[in-house]
Parts: structure tokens; sequence; C-alpha cells
């Protein structure tokens, strides 16, 4: 697909107000939403998100409602908006960050942007009609899937089931402890693709997540990752938190284990993409809810 459907490129020429010129798909993301580089006749560019099923468009709605509502350096510019009368089809316009540096690589310099921009986002003033991180306690709390079946998580090969039998109690009752509930708002999806740097900017993409609650989970969140990619051990940046320790590996363990299809995500090579992630993280966090338990560390 080279351009959007007809409807699609006369929906962003009003928001802009300007001619689009040319199309471009931009890769990446895990839903199904299109995504396109837009170059306009005044010379400008911009990046629009468009929805494609009800999923896409409510995930869509939610971004919105933070770029109408938000204001921060570690926002991308909002460029306007179509909400397609409530159908599939809302178009979100933002600011072209194809420019950007998108990491990895890190450096102590970017861990410390990063740090500064979630301390900037949860020191802001949480949109209207958002989700609590309380209420999505039991989504995260993976510990207690894996009590009920340990198979898919075992398959892993991350440790022995002799490991999970002696740890499993701890760690069910460590992410329960979990600090969930606060004023502050939360992105929930923090990892590299959805961090990029651009001048003296840090900005944060992808807002479909955004909850209030405890912003500290933010970090806890980001942790894995930032070590999966070269980064240091999560407790040099965030120490003493082995319930946030826990929750996030819970996570992690009760979805990296679950064939692809069970993601939700139709397109199934986007789906194992997803499964690998988590892995990924897996291998982190795991280790790292360990050492802030005491437990011994898992074995193969």
């Amino acid at each position: 697909m080279t351009a959007p459907a007809r409807g699609v490129v006369e929906r962003v020429r009003r928001i802009a107000g300007a001619r689009p010129v040319s199309w471009a798909p931009v890769a990446g993301g895990y839903s199904p939403a299109e995504r396109w580089r837009v170059a306009f006749d005044d010379g400008t560019s911009a990046f629009a998100k468009v929805g494609t099923n009800e999923s896409t468009a409510e995930f869509l709605r939610v971004e919105h409602n933070v770029y109408a509502n938000l204001t921060g350096s570690f926002l991308a510019a909002f460029l306007g908006w179509d909400d397609d009368a409530g159908g599939e089809r809302p178009i979100l316009l933002l600011e072209d960050l194809s420019g950007a540096d998108w990491p990895p690589p890190w450096s102590a310099e970017r861990i410390e942007r990063v740090q500064e921009a979630l301390a900037g986002v949860g020191a802001s003033e949480p949109p209207p009609g958002l989700p609590s991180l309380e209420s999505l306690r039991e989504e995260l709390s993976g510990w207690a899937r894996v009590a009920a079946d340990p198979r898919p998580f075992l398959t892993l090969g991350l440790c022995t089931s002799a490991w999970l039998d002696t740890a499993l109690k701890v760690l069910v009752e460590a992410e329960a402890a979990a600090e969930l509930g606060g004023e502050q708002l939360l992105h929930l999806d923090v990892r590299s693709d959805n961090v990029c740097f651009a001048g003296g900017r840090t900005i944060l993409v992808d807002w479909n997540w955004a909850c209030v609650g405890n912003a500290t989970l933010d970090i806890a969140g980001w942790l894995p990752s930032l070590e999966a990619e070269g980064g240091p051990q999560p407790e040099e940046i965030l120490p003493g938190e082995p319930s946030l320790a826990a929750i996030i590996s819970g996570y992690f363990a009760s979805h990296a284990g679950l064939p692809p299809g069970a993601s939700g995500i139709r397109d199934l090579s986007a789906a194992e993409r997803v499964r690998g992630v988590q892995l990924n993280q897996l291998r982190s966090a795991l280790p790292w809810a360990a050492r802030a338990l005491s437990l011994p560390m898992p074995a193969s």
C-alpha cells in the first residue's frame, strides 16, 4: 500500500489545512492501526495514525484525550484529530518524528533524560477520564496466573519447576503487595520503541495505556527492556522496590509463554514479535525479582 484510502487522504487534508503530496508507511507498532508519514504541499510533514477496527479506534481516542488535554516537552506536537463520527477510522495527526534519534544504544545521558521525562509525566495533571492503575491490578498480577497454570511459563526454560515451587508463594505475595494507587499520570508502556530524542526533547509516544496511579511503576516497567538493550541492572536505577519487581516480572512471566495467537493481535508476525519482546524483558525481570526478594537465582 503506497497511500491510504481516498477518504483518509481527504480527511487528513482537512485536518492539516494543506494538500498531501506523498505518503510513506511507517513500520513498527503491534496493533493493526495504519501509520503514515505524510508530506504536504506547503513543505511540512506529519505522522498520521489511523484506526482500522474497534480496538484501534478506542486506543486512538485514549491517545487523543492525552494530546488534547496535556502539555509537556515529553509529547509530540498535536496537529489535529478527526473522530470519524465515532466510527472505526479516527485519525490522529502528530509531529513527524522520523528525524529523531530512537534508542538503543543507551548512554548514561539518555537514561537520565528518560528519567527526567518520566518525572515530568508523573508531575503533570492527568487528563480526565483515564483509568486507575489499581483497576488494572488483576491484569498486571501475572504470578497469580502462573500459579493457576505454570506450564506456559515453564516451557520458556528460564527456571526449573523446583525453583518455581520454592519461589512462587513469595512472588505471588509480593506482587499482591505492590502499591499501585496514587494520583500521578503514567504512560504504562515505556520502552525504547516508544521513546525518542529530538534535540533537547525526550519524547514518549503511543499513549493508549495512559492511566493514573503510582508513577514509579513507569520506571519499573521500563527497566527490564533497558537492561536487555545493554543498560544497567534495574536495581541500579530503582533500588528497594521488591513488590514492583515482582509485579513487572509476573506480567511478563504470564504472557511470554502463551501462544502468539492468544495475544489478540491478528497479524501473526506482530504477535510473535510481542512474545519475543516479552521474553527478552522477562530474562531481565525474573532475576531482578529474585535478587530483590532474596530468592535463589532461577536456573534452567
